[in-house]
C-alpha cells in the first residue's frame, strides 16, 4: 500500500494530506470532505481536511486517533492562553439582542460562550432587550406596536406588557438557560437594588414611558461578579416616583459597563460592524478610535440605527471603559471570536 504525507506550503490555508491506495477507499465510499482547524494566529487559517471519492483512492488524513484528537484540543487551549490571561478577572459587559435572541442555535451559542468565559475567569455581565418578544405579546393582546423615529411608543398599557415580557419572561428564560449550561446566573431589572434610576426622554410627549439612564448604582452587581455569578439585566427601570420606563438596551449596557469599570463592552447586532462603505460588506472597519468614528458620522458613512450604537460605545469609552466592540451576532460563537482572537470579528472602538 502506497502512502504519502504532504504539508501544503500555502500560507493562507495549509492542509495536512495523506494518500492511500486501498485502505481508506474502502472506508469512505462516497465523496467526503471534513475540515478541522489546526491552529489560528492572526489572519492565518490552518485546517486538516479529509477528501474521499469512490472513483479515487486519494484521501486526506483526519484526526481519528485519540492522540490526534487530544493534541487538537491541547493546541486550541494553548493558543487561547494569552487571551485568557489578558481578560482573566476583568469585567466584560455584553448587550444581547437581534438575531442572536431570535434563533435557537444562536441563543445556545451566546449562552455557551458566556459560560465558557465565566469558567476561565472572566466576569461577564449580560444586558438584554426583547423587541420581537414584546411585539409578539402585544399582537396576542391585540395591541398594535407603534414606533416614532425608531423608538417604541410606550403608553401605560404597553409599558405593563414590556415589564411583563422583559422582566418576567425573557430575563428568566436566559437565566434558566445559563444555569442549565453550568454557570450561575442572577436575573435583575433596573429596579432591583436601585441598579438603574430612570428619567423620561426629552421627547416623552411623543414616546410616552421611554426613558434614559439618570444614574447607575452598581452596589448590587459587585458581589455577584466578584463571586463568579453572571448578572442578567433587563433594560427596564423606574424613576424617583416609581414610574417604570422602557430604556434602550444598548444605552443600559454602556452605562453599566462604565459604572463597573469594565474592560470591554460588546454589542451583539445584526450587522458585521461599522462599514466604511455601507454598500460594501468587505469594507469592515476592524479598529478605530473615538476621533475616527466621529469623523465617519460627520461624513455620513455611519447612519441610521448604527448611530445610537456608536454613540453608546463612545459614551462608555469616555467614562473609562477600555474598548467597545460592535460585532455580528448572526455568527455562532462570535463572542469567543471577538475576545479570544487577535483580529476579532467586528469593529473595535478604542478610547
Amino acid at each position: 500500500m502506497a502512502k504519502s504525507l504532504n504539508l501544503s506550503p500555502s500560507p493562507s490555508t495549509p492542509t495536512l494530506s495523506f494518500s492511500s491506495s486501498s485502505k481508506y477507499s474502502t472506508l469512505l465510499k462516497t465523496p467526503t470532505t471534513l475540515s478541522f482547524p489546526l491552529s489560528r494566529h492572526h489572519s492565518h487559517s490552518h485546517s486538516l481536511t479529509v477528501r474521499s471519492s469512490s472513483s479515487s483512492a486519494t484521501t486526506t488524513a483526519t484526526p481519528t486517533s485519540a492522540t490526534s484528537s487530544n493534541q487538537f484540543r491541547v493546541d486550541i487551549l494553548s493558543e487561547s492562553l494569552p487571551y485568557i490571561q489578558k481578560f482573566r478577572g476583568k469585567t466584560v459587559v455584553v448587550k444581547y439582542g437581534g438575531a442572536a435572541m431570535k434563533q435557537p442555535e444562536l441563543k445556545a451559542s451566546v449562552v455557551s460562550d458566556l459560560v465558557l468565559l465565566s469558567c476561565v475567569g472572566l466576569r461577564p455581565v449580560l444586558v438584554h432587550g426583547g423587541g420581537p418578544e414584546i411585539n409578539h405579546w402585544l399582537k396576542l393582546l391585540n395591541i398594535e406596536p407603534l414606533f416614532h423615529e425608531g423608538l417604541r411608543v410606550t403608553d401605560a398599557k404597553t409599558m405593563e406588557i414590556v415589564s411583563m415580557v422583559l422582566v418576567g419572561k425573557v430575563n428568566k428564560d436566559l437565566v434558566s438557560l445559563i444555569n442549565k449550561a453550568g454557570a450561575t446566573a442572577v436575573g435583575l431589572s433596573g429596579m432591583d437594588g436601585r441598579l438603574l434610576m430612570a428619567k423620561p426622554t426629552h421627547n416623552s410627549a411623543k414616546l410616552g414611558f421611554v426613558g434614559e439612564v439618570a444614574r447607575v448604582d452598581p452596589t448590587i452587581l459587585q458581589p455577584l461578579v466578584n463571586n463568579g455569578h453572571i448578572p442578567v439585566i433587563a433594560s427596564v427601570a423606574a424613576d424617583e416616583l416609581g414610574q417604570s420606563y422602557n430604556i434602550n438596551a444598548d444605552t443600559v449596557a454602556g452605562e453599566v459597563a462604565a459604572a463597573l469599570g469594565a474592560e470591554k463592552l460588546i454589542l451583539l447586532t445584526d450587522v458585521a460592524g461599522i462599514l466604511e462603505n455601507k454598500d460594501d460588506p468587505g469594507s469592515l472597519v476592524r479598529e478605530i478610535d473615538i476621533k475616527g468614528v466621529k469623523k465617519l458620522i460627520e461624513e455620513k458613512k455611519v447612519g441610521g440605527g448604527m448611530i445610537p450604537k456608536v454613540n453608546c460605545c463612545v459614551a462608555s469609552l469616555s467614562q473609562g471603559v477600555r474598548t467597545a466592540s460592535i460585532i455580528d451576532g448572526r455568527v455562532q460563537h462570535s463572542l469567543l471570536h471577538e475576545i479570544m482572537s487577535e483580529e476579532g470579528i467586528g469593529t473595535m472602538i478604542t478610547g
